[in-house]
């Protein structure tokens, strides 16, 4: 056989393996997370998710439950540190 065939025979199936491989481990994170929901199981995520600033310089808008939305504009509250 010419070493090109065979080589591109090789990297063939080896694309098909490493698919294979990534459609198992998939499945075995799909068939984890419903036995676990089945279970009752309730995992806490890891991924917390930052504030995001409303304004451009990285402050918040300070919104208070007790102001009148339709009385005023909220007040700014300076952020921790910087935007970049």
């Amino acid at each position: 056989m010419h070493p090109e065939i065979a080589r591109e025979l090789i990297a063939q199936r080896g694309r098909e393996l490493r698919e294979r491989a990534c459609r198992a481990t998939m499945a075995r994170a799909v068939s984890r997370r419903l036995r676990a929901t089945r279970r009752g199981a309730r995992e806490a995520d890891d991924f917390v998710c930052p504030a995001i600033p409303d304004y451009v310089d990285g402050s918040f808008r300070a919104v208070s439950p007790t102001v009148d939305q339709a009385a005023g504009q909220p007040g700014r509250v300076p952020a921790a540190r910087r935007a970049a």
